[in-house]
C-alpha cells in the first residue's frame, strides 16, 4: 500500500475508533437534542435584542440563513412554526423570560464545546463559569451578526437602485456579489466552524490544525443533508411511527446526523495532530540516531534545575498531549 493510503487509513482508523470509544454517538445526540431545544430560546432572544438595535428584519434573516441550507421536507415544518413563536409579543430586553432564553440558547454552545473537548482529546481546565460566560458571549456575537445582516438586507437593495440608476452595467455585477443568501450562508458556516474549533475547546489549536476537519465537514454536511432528503422523500415514512411528532422527529434525527459529522471532523484534525507529532518525533530520533546519539536520551526529557523558569513549549508540545 502507498504511503500517503497508508497514512490516510490510520488517520481514519484512529478517528472513527477514539470516536466510537469515547460515546461519540452518544455526545451526538447531546449535540443534536441541545441544539433543537436551543433554536426557539436563540431567535427569541435575539429577536429581542435585535428590536433593541433597530434590525427589524433579524427573524426573517435568522430563519432564512439557518433553514435555507436545510432540505426543504427537514427545514419548512420547524421555520413555520419559529415564524410562529417569534410573532407573539414579548417584553423588553431584559425580561426574565429573554434572559432566560440568552441561558436556555448557551446550552447548545456548551454541548458543542464538550463533544469537542473529547474529540480533541483535552481536559477541560477553564472555571465552569467562564465557560457559561464564553457561552452567552458566542450567543451574543451571533444575535449581532444576525442583527447586520438583516440591517443589509434593508440597505442593499437600496443601493443597488442607486446604482442602477446611475451605473446601470454596474448593477448587475453587484447583484451577483449580493446574493447573500448563498454567499452569506457558506460564509457564516465557514467561519463559525473555524471559530468553534480553534476557540471553543479547551488547548491551542493552529489555524492549520483545524482546516481540514471543517472542509470535511462542510462537504460531508452537503452530502448528508442530499441523501437524507431523498430517503425522507423515498423511503421514508415518519407518520406511521410517530405520528404527530413525525416533523419533530425528523428534525432530530437531520441534526443527529450533522452532529455526528460534525464531532468526526473534529476527531481527523485530533489523529492528524497526533501523526504529526509522532513524525516530528521519530525524524528527530533518526536524525539523532545517524550522529550517534542513543534514542533514551533524544527521548527523555532533561530534569529542571530547582527553580528554573519552565522554557517555551516546542511546536509539537501541545499537539503531543493528545492520548491513544
Amino acid at each position: 500500500m502507498p504511503t500517503a493510503l497508508r497514512t490516510i487509513y490510520k488517520v481514519i482508523y484512529d478517528a472513527v475508533f477514539h470516536f466510537v470509544e469515547d460515546d461519540g454517538f452518544a455526545m451526538a445526540s447531546h449535540v443534536a437534542l441541545s441544539t433543537l431545544l436551543a433554536v426557539f430560546p436563540f431567535l427569541i432572544f435575539g429577536t429581542a435584542l435585535a428590536s433593541f438595535l433597530g434590525a427589524s428584519q433579524f427573524s426573517s434573516t435568522a430563519v432564512h440563513l439557518i433553514f435555507d441550507t436545510w432540505p426543504e421536507a427537514i427545514a419548512k415544518p420547524l421555520a413555520d412554526q419559529v415564524v410562529q413563536v417569534l410573532t407573539i409579543p414579548r417584553g423588553g430586553l431584559l425580561t426574565i423570560s429573554v434572559l432566560a432564553a440568552a441561558y436556555f440558547a448557551s446550552n447548545g454552545v456548551e454541548a458543542l464545546r464538550i463533544s469537542l473537548n473529547r474529540a480533541y482529546r483535552v481536559p477541560e481546565n477553564r472555571p465552569w463559569y467562564f465557560n457559561r460566560l464564553a457561552s452567552l458571549g458566542y450567543v451574543l456575537i451571533a444575535v449581532l451578526i444576525f442583527a447586520i445582516l438583516s440591517i443589509l438586507l434593508v440597505a442593499v437593495p437600496l443601493a443597488l437602485n442607486y446604482t442602477r440608476l446611475w451605473l446601470p452595467r454596474l448593477a448587475d455585477i453587484l447583484e451577483i456579489v449580493f446574493s447573500w443568501r448563498i454567499y452569506g450562508t457558506i460564509f457564516l458556516l465557514l467561519a463559525g466552524l473555524m471559530i468553534l474549533h480553534l476557540w471553543l475547546a479547551a488547548g491551542h489549536r493552529r489555524i492549520f490544525d483545524v482546516i481540514p476537519g471543517v472542509l470535511l465537514t462542510l462537504v460531508f454536511w452537503s452530502i448528508g443533508a442530499v441523501l437524507f432528503a431523498y430517503y425522507l422523500s423515498t423511503f421514508a415514512n415518519y407518520t406511521a411511527t410517530y405520528a404527530g411528532l413525525a416533523s419533530v422527529m425528523i428534525v432530530l434525527i437531520f441534526l443527529y446526523m450533522l452532529a455526528v459529522i460534525f464531532i468526526i471532523g473534529a476527531e481527523i484534525n485530533a489523529a492528524l495532530m497526533k501523526f504529526r507529532v509522532r513524525r516530528l518525533l521519530f525524524g528527530k530520533v533518526a536524525s539523532r540516531a545517524a550522529i550517534g546519539v542513543p534514542s533514551e536520551t533524544i527521548l527523555s526529557e532533561p530534569s529542571p534545575e530547582p527553580g528554573a523558569k519552565p522554557g517555551p513549549e516546542s511546536e509539537a508540545d501541545p499537539a503531543a498531549k493528545l492520548h491513544r
